[in-house]
């Protein structure tokens, strides 16, 4: 019998991964996480490919969409995260990531964002956070921290 649990709540961890320029071009929705080409967004996606109970632990924070599901269906889109933009997104992306939390319960998070999303998100509820605003220079640091919570 599968333990359908276990693939929710463990191997523990949430990533949060901020969007990027580079993206699919698309004619229609594609998963979030599916749809950004660039910065370290295909190495989180690599890393949960084929996993569904994984790939539920992994959150995008959108400069359009604002925080979503990496299964969220999105299209091609060009918005950069502006002042205006910050201020709305930090109405509700708390919200969203408590309610992620609430029903996904992880004791860590990853968060790969340049510091004008991670004020978007604001405090993550959640014994320990890693906050690295640079990860294309960082990718080892960020393979030890999935490798800790034993992600493939």
């Amino acid at each position: 019998m599968t333990n359908v649990a276990a693939e929710h709540d463990g191997p523990g961890g949430l990533v949060v991964v901020a969007c990027c320029k580079e993206k699919r071009v698309t004619t229609a929705p594609v998963p979030a996480l599916d749809l950004y080409e660039g910065w370290v967004v295909p190495l989180i996606r690599d890393r949960v490919a084929g996993r569904s109970g994984l790939r539920s632990r992994v959150l995008v924070l959108s400069a359009l969409y604002g925080l979503v599901t990496a299964d969220t269906p999105v299209s091609t889109y060009e918005q950069p995260m502006t002042r205006g933009r910050a201020r709305v997104l930090a109405g509700t992306a708390p919200a969203v990531l408590r309610e992620h939390l609430a029903r996904f319960p992880s004791s860590e998070a990853l968060l790969l964002m340049e510091p004008p999303y991670a004020q978007v998100l604001g405090p993550v509820p959640v014994p320990r956070a890693h906050l690295i605003t640079d990860p294309m220079e960082r990718h080892a640091e960020i393979h030890a921290v999935l490798d800790s919570w034993s992600w493939p």
